[in-house]
This record gives structure tokens, C-alpha cells and sequence, in this order.
């Protein structure tokens, strides 16, 4: 198809690895990235457990020059690593990056320089240290991305808590597939703070055991830090430099339930209808999908919310399905990025990731997930959802070309 989009490079760095092939190997050995907190400086350390990369923004300098300054916030860092990466893979040069376009999610900001800022200045209040909170703004960190890395075409953050980076994939699937781009580097970042780990503790939705996604038991979820890209090309782009395929962006939806401020339709409205979109979109049926990498944070409200639409649109067919969010942990803003690359690694693969810590079946669905790392051939199509908070939903669809 003309309109085709397609992944031609792919980076991630996470609790499970701090690229690709370190990623792989876990997920194949179902190897968890969630435990204790080591390096940021929490209160909670040894009580709440988290999927930290175990790197100091110290080290996370080395790997991101040039042209790193070393209050740039953590959330920039681990951006800058993971887009390269995909750059990389794509073999894009100086000139493409000139004239591409880099969309990237986050929510948390530069929120970790800013707690610096703030300890300080409630000592001392002329200390002077407005630098360490300059790069707050969720903005910041796509700003210091694209001068990294060379990207000069068309800049874009967004921002809709657990689906912003699913967001940001599909708007640069869009605006290639508009012509307005030949190029688009779409993904998300999040670092861990001391503030999002109390906010989301002061919800009262934190495992204090590794979480348990769609099992009855299931307590909570486990935050997470994580960044993730992937490079979008058009068709016409791919042919004429003969890239090499990892996989075609061919179905989106997003819907927005507007039942809470955090919680999920009990219907699961929005998740439904953002699933029925992408299908739309795709031109594809329920019983084409070969796996699904479901939202799964192993709360209450959002499993049961998210396996209820699930039933309602795939009825007696449900496809293999599992949560990755037992590996990774939560990763807020990158978490749709970081399952996209997955998905990837999967459609490449042949291949079914174990939804880990599961044992007992929720009482009020007729499925259950994946427990064991499976193989399966002829996977054609992968659907792979992220709700956010205030009910913004998104599912997109990666096919094999």
C-alpha cells in the first residue's frame, strides 16, 4: 500500500536491559527487572519494589554524548540512549535526520533535577540552583533529544499519562502516512522520582510484592523507568534506500471513556472501542490478531476493565494474550514505546512472552494469560493496548510485511 508505515529501527533501554539484545535474552529466559530500589533515594527503599536501571546518570552521561551536560535530567538521558539506538538500526544519516520528526512522550518531566532543586533551595533559599529545575517542563527532554541527535523537521511532546507513547507512535504513523513526514522517530521516556512513587502510593495501587497482572490476587502495580523508540518510515522512503523491515504499523485507535479521573469504565468502554478501531484501521477482524500485549498493570480496576473489553470484542476467540508490565514494571509515558519494541521482537520471533507471577484465574473472566514463553508460527498481527489515566485509551497494531 502506498499509505504503508513501517518500523525500520528500534531502541529501548530498561530494568530488563539496556538495549535490544540484552531485552531479548530476558524476556527468553523470563528474567523480571523488578526489585529492590537501589539507586534513588526514597523512602519506601526496601519496602516498595521497582523496575530501576541499575546505571547512575553518571554512567547514563557516558553513554549519551556528545554534547551532554551533566545536569541534564535523567528522563533526556535515557531518551537520548534509546533513540539512538533505533537511529542506528534504521542506518538513518545526517541528512534524513535533518528533515525528520521526533515525537516523544513523557510524564514525569525533569521532575528528578527538580527534587534536587527543591531540597536545596528549602535550605537555602540563595542557593541559586534554578539550572537543576530549567528542564522540568515535559517538553525539555524532547528539546535535548532532537539536539543530540540531529533532528531538526518537526518536534512534538505528548503527554496522556499511560498512553502517551502509544500516542506519539500513532501521530507520527498519521503524519507520514499524510505526507507530512518521511520520517518520524516516535517513542516515550520516564525516569523514577520520589514524587511519582509517592503519588501513585498515596492511590493506594503499589504492589509491595512484584505484581501479579490479570490473577485474582493480583495487589497492585510495580513503577517502572524506561526509554523506548521506534523509527517510521513511509513506504516510498523504504523502497528508495532499500531499508531492511522490522515490522508495519497498520491499525491504530484511541478512545477516551471519561468514566474518573484514574480509574477505568468497569464496562471498559474506551478500551473497547479503542481496540475496534485499530481493527478498523488495520482492515483486519478480530480473529486476525495472533497475540495480544495487553495494558495489564495488575490493578483491580484496569485488569478487570481491560479483560471485560476484551471479551466483548473477540467473544469466543480470544487470542493468546499476557502482560509484559511483569518484567518491565510500569513505565508511565514510555510504556506503549516499550511494548511496541516488544511487539516487534515478537512479530520477528514468532514468539509469546510468559505474563509472569500468574496462578489463579480472575473469578469474573473466561480467560487467562500466558504463563510460559511460547513459539508460534504464523503470527501475522499483534495488538498492543495502553489505557491512561482520565480514560485515554490506545491500541495500535504491528503486522509483518
Amino acid at each position: 500500500m502506498p499509505d504503508s508505515v513501517f518500523v525500520t529501527g528500534v531502541g529501548i533501554i530498561s530494568a530488563i536491559g539496556s538495549d535490544v539484545e540484552s531485552v531479548w535474552s530476558s524476556l527468553k529466559e523470563g528474567r523480571t527487572g523488578i526489585g529492590p530500589m537501589k539507586l534513588i533515594d526514597s523512602a519506601y527503599k526496601g519496602e516498595l519494589p521497582v523496575a530501576e536501571i541499575y546505571a547512575s546518570n553518571k554512567e547514563l552521561l557516558g553513554t549519551a554524548l556528545p554534547r551532554v551536560k551533566n545536569y541534564y535530567s535523567r528522563t533526556a538521558l535515557l531518551g537520548m540512549i534509546a533513540a539512538r539506538q533505533a537511529i542506528v538500526q534504521s542506518g538513518a544519516g545526517s541528512e534524513s535526520l535533518e528533515n525528520a520528526g521526533l515525537i516523544s512522550a513523557n510524564t514525569v518531566g525533569g521532575m528528578d533535577r527538580t527534587e534536587i532543586f527543591y531540597k536545596g533551595f528549602m535550605s537555602d533559599k540563595s542557593s541559586g540552583r534554578i539550572r537543576e529545575a530549567a528542564g522540568h517542563d515535559c517538553g525539555d527532554s524532547t528539546e535535548k533529544i532532537a539536539d543530540n541527535l540531529g533532528i531538526r523537521g518537526y518536534l512534538s511532546t505528548i503527554n496522556t499519562a499511560c498512553s502517551s507513547s502509544a500516542n506519539a507512535i500513532m501521530l507520527g504513523a498519521r503524519m507520514i502516512r499524510q505526507g507530512k513526514l518521511k520520517m518520524a522517530i516516535t517513542g516515550g521516556v520516564d525516569c523514577l522520582t520520589k514524587f511519582t512513587i509517592n503519588g501513585f502510593n498515596s492511590l493506594m495501587i503499589l504492589d509491595r510484592e512484584q505484581c501479579r497482572p490479570f490473577d485474582e490476587n493480583r495487589n497492585g502495580l510495580n513503577l517502572g523507568e524506561a526509554a523506548a523508540y521506534l523509527v517510521l518510515e513511509s513506504a516510498e522512503e523504504v523502497r528508495r534506500q532499500g531499508k531492511r523491515i522490522l515490522g508495519e504499523i497498520s491499525g491504530y485507535g484511541n478512545a477516551c471513556d471519561a468514566y474518573h479521573q484514574t480509574a477505568s469504565s468497569p464496562e471498559g468502554h474506551g478500551a473497547f472501542l479503542s481496540m475496534k478501531q485499530a481493527l478498523e484501521t488495520a482492515g483486519l477482524g478480530p480473529s486476525d490478531i495472533s497475540y495480544i500485549n495487553t495494558h495489564g498493570t495488575g490493578t483491580k480496576n484496569n485488569d478487570l476493565s481491560e479483560g471485560v473489553a476484551i471479551e466483548r470484542l473477540f467473544q469466543d476467540v480470544i487470542p493468546p494474550c499476557s502482560s509484559t508490565k511483569s518484567f518491565t514494571g510500569h513505565t508511565l509515558g514510555a510504556a506503549a514505546a516499550v511494548e511496541a519494541v516488544l511487539s516487534i521482537l515478537a512479530l520477528q520471533n514468532n514468539c509469546i512472552y510468559p505474563n509472569l507471577n500468574f496462578s489463579v484465574q480472575m473469578h469474573e473472566l473466561h480467560f487467562a494469560p500466558v504463563t510460559g514463553f511460547k513459539t508460534v508460527q504464523g503470527m501475522r498481527h499483534i495488538m498492543s493496548n495502553s489505557f491512561g489515566f482520565g480514560g485515554n485509551n490506545s491500541s495500535l497494531i504491528f503486522s509483518k510485511h
